[in-house]
């Protein structure tokens, strides 16, 4: 088999043999190389053995944990793809792990498939062996720029003001481009799974967005309504440090 033709090499690291032992035969089945790490001391020497093309990471874990593990491999330049597996999650703390380089997040229990729809979707976004958004100091799509360590967002050269959660809507979107994201999922990563919110907050928000960057609902350059479904960001987004 060539190396285009091999399968994504994914990284399973989490400490509950429960759940491993179901999920590493479910992504297998799916198409995946699946290796199984029981904490974060033993994946990052794997990391080096094994090259993933992915890594799925459980935060709560003994000896290492997924925050310093993803602490680890981002500040030794290593920017393969991760998504954190998650039990408690506050939109400060999900920020936080965007601002340090996850990929995305997932909140435990969760459906096997909507890991792999997570997968599928960050592996579409990077090239085997290249970095992801997440690793970008700076978003860009055309006229629009998101630095996301001073939290601005500059349009045509100058500064827009936005609410936070605006902010992190914007950000999320932009780190998960072309893909259509339900309110459910966006109101669960900006506001948090406890927030006392409807989905029409995430509706109010994206308005402040197309106000704010003149995106036309009608007819739009940046953020699209899919109908039914949510929202998708259709600029295409670039890498700028």
């Amino acid at each position: 088999m060539g190396e285009k033709e091999r399968p994504w090499r994914i990284l399973l690291v989490d400490d509950e043999e429960a759940i491993t032992s179901h999920l590493a035969p479910f992504l297998e089945r799916a198409g995946f190389s699946v290796t199984v790490a029981a904490d974060g001391e033993v994946a990052l020497r794997l990391v080096e053995d094994v090259a993933p093309d992915l890594i799925v990471l459980d935060v709560l874990m003994p000896r290492l944990d997924g925050r310093e593990t993803l602490r680890r491999l981002r500040q030794a330049g290593d920017w393969t793809p991760v998504i954190l597996l998650t039990q408690v999650g506050t939109p400060a703390e999900r920020a936080m792990a965007l601002e340090e380089g996850a990929d995305d997040y997932l909140n435990k229990p969760f459906e096997p498939y909507e890991l792999v729809a997570r997968i599928r979707a960050v592996l579409r976004r990077v090239q085997r062996g290249g970095q992801s958004l997440a690793g970008a100091r700076r978003l860009c799509s055309g006229s629009l720029e998101l630095d996301r360590q001073a939290r601005r967002v500059i349009l045509d050269g100058c500064e827009i003001p936005l609410t936070t959660r605006a902010l992190t809507l914007l950000e999320y979107l932009m780190l998960h481009p072309d893909e259509v994201l339900s309110r459910e999922r966006l109101l669960d990563a900006v506001w948090g799974w406890d927030y006392p919110a409807a989905t029409r907050a995430v509706d109010t928000r994206i308005a402040e967005l197309r106000r704010a960057l003149d995106d036309s609902a009608e007819d739009p350059q940046l953020i699209e309504t899919v109908i039914g479904e949510g929202y998708r960001f259709i600029g295409r987004v670039e890498v700028r440090e």
